[in-house]
């Protein structure tokens, strides 16, 4: 069994909203939800984060022991569902819940959780481990859902939710399950987790008023990425059941590519990260022209930015041009485990609707980094056919997914 898998349902909880269109228009405009964050901290601080409120979606009773992490993900995978039409405990025969699966990305786990027992004073809820644990996200999706199949997390630093993308695809793919809730969840802007990344000097540094501009990916006055919270998900299905029930199907999920840089445990590796792209172009049967836009993994480091170029360079060679590239995490911020899973959202969103959002806040690329990226007046792409997002992490994993459309 091969089949091709469908993607009929978007949910996204994150810094421009919780409604998929609302948040691509926002990306398009190139409005960054950036803001400070902590004035308390020794050094300036910011983030994205999300405005939530979790009383849409638990009762006070049900909050009790649910760090926001989990809430995140509830909701965005919630949302999902009901975009692709499918209610939680649906009676229809073609629904068995022992054929639904969670496949869940979460790189931290309940940060929330752990900052509230770290400043207890010595007073700890005992609901602290089941709030914190990673897994504890796709257990309450799988809860609120009724999910009786696979239920499973991938912690892989920045590539966790990707990576769970490209397995429930798998999934699909070998009928293993009919229906997947595949993305992320990330809640970690608490005191402790900031001062923690400021500590690596991987946050993007700026002067007072300047936080919304402070990322700026591929640029030569770029000094890092800020954090930003929230949840995506993707409904997978086999195209034939989505056809079969009269889904809409915003694109397909062609191909993936998974690799390890075996090199170093923070320090990327473009021949590594190549590897994932070369990987995913084969399994779609796709040559690297073929594919029109890449939501890049961008996270404005002065490292990463030139060895993921580097790496689009050795695959895409003398049709690099042909390839748009832009980093939204200019405007959302860095979810870490949570990124893979909206950046794949967003590059559904930009297929389906053949807009692509601006590359922001770079006045001045680097000549390092000779991509062509999008630009805010140049974001239309009548004729895109396929597109990939990149999610490459901390502990050298690579992940790329690549999307047709429909």
């Amino acid at each position: 069994m091969n089949h091709e898998v469908a993607v009929t349902g978007l949910g996204v909880v994150a810094p421009h909203g919780d409604e998929p269109g609302t948040l691509f228009d926002a990306l398009l405009q190139g409005r960054s939800a950036i803001q400070p964050v902590f004035p308390e901290l020794p050094k300036p601080a910011a983030a994205a984060t999300a405005a939530f409120d979790e009383t849409r979606w638990f009762t006070k009773l049900q909050l009790a022991g649910v760090d926001r992490v989990s809430q995140l993900a509830v909701a965005a995978a919630d949302l999902a569902m009901r975009d692709a039409g499918i209610q939680a405990g649906d009676a229809a025969p073609d629904v068995d819940p022992e054929r639904i699966g969670v496949f869940a990305g979460c790189g931290m786990g309940g940060a929330a959780a752990l900052e509230a027992a770290y400043r207890g004073n010595g007073r700890v809820s005992p609901l602290t481990i089941p709030a914190f644990m990673p897994n504890a996200p796709a257990a309450h999706v799988a809860m609120r859902q009724g999910v009786q199949g696979p239920v499973l997390t991938y912690s892989v630093a920045c590539a966790s939710s990707s990576a769970a993308i490209a397995e429930a695809a798998k999934a699909v793919q070998r009928g293993e399950v009919d229906i997947a809730i595949a993305g992320g969840s990330e809640a970690l802007i608490v005191p402790g987790v900031v001062l923690a990344w400021q500590a690596m000097q991987t946050l993007a540094t700026f002067q007072p008023g300047e936080a919304t501009s402070a990322v700026r990916p591929f640029a030569t006055d770029r000094s890092g990425f800020v954090l930003g919270e929230g949840a995506a998900f993707l409904v997978l299905e086999s195209a034939e059941r989505a056809r079969r029930r009269g889904a809409r199907s915003y694109a397909t999920l062609a191909g993936w590519g998974l690799s390890s840089d075996a090199t170093h445990l923070t320090k990327p590796d473009a021949p590594g990260q190549a590897r994932a792209l070369r990987s995913a172009l084969r399994q779609a049967g796709l040559q690297p022209r073929d594919v029109g836009y890449c939501n890049a993994h961008g996270t404005a480091t002065r490292i990463g930015d030139v060895v993921e170029c580097n790496a689009l360079a050795q695959v895409w060679g003398n049709d690099l041009d042909l390839l748009r590239v832009s980093s939204t995490k200019a405007l959302h911020g860095h979810m870490l485990g949570a990124a893979g899973a909206l950046e794949a959202l967003i590059t559904v969103l930009a297929l389906h609707n053949r807009q692509l959002p601006p590359n922001a806040h770079c006045n001045e690329i680097d000549p390092a980094c000779g991509l062509h990226l999008v630009t805010q007046g140049d974001t239309a792409a009548p004729a895109l056919e396929a597109a990939i997002s990149n999610s490459f992490a901390f502990g050298g994993t690579n992940s790329v997914l690549l999307f047709r459309r429909a």
